[in-house]
């Protein structure tokens, strides 16, 4: 590992794995980040369809 790094340094691509390691975190941050989204928009639309569910039944009884 120490060599790899080694060579890194020597030939100047440090800067280079710095950037590829910040575009993976920032990119795997966003996958994250719409996976949150995602379910929240499906436990949402859970509620709704049950919130209708609840005025149906509501407006029979009236």
């Amino acid at each position: 590992m120490t060599e790899l790094m080694a060579t890194l340094a020597a030939n100047g691509d440090l800067a280079h794995v710095a950037l590829g390691a910040w575009a993976g975190t920032s990119t795997s941050m966003l996958l994250w980040a719409l996976k949150q989204v995602i379910r929240f928009n499906r436990r949402f639309e859970e509620f709704m369809c049950e919130l209708e569910k609840l005025n149906s039944l509501l407006r029979l009884e009236a």
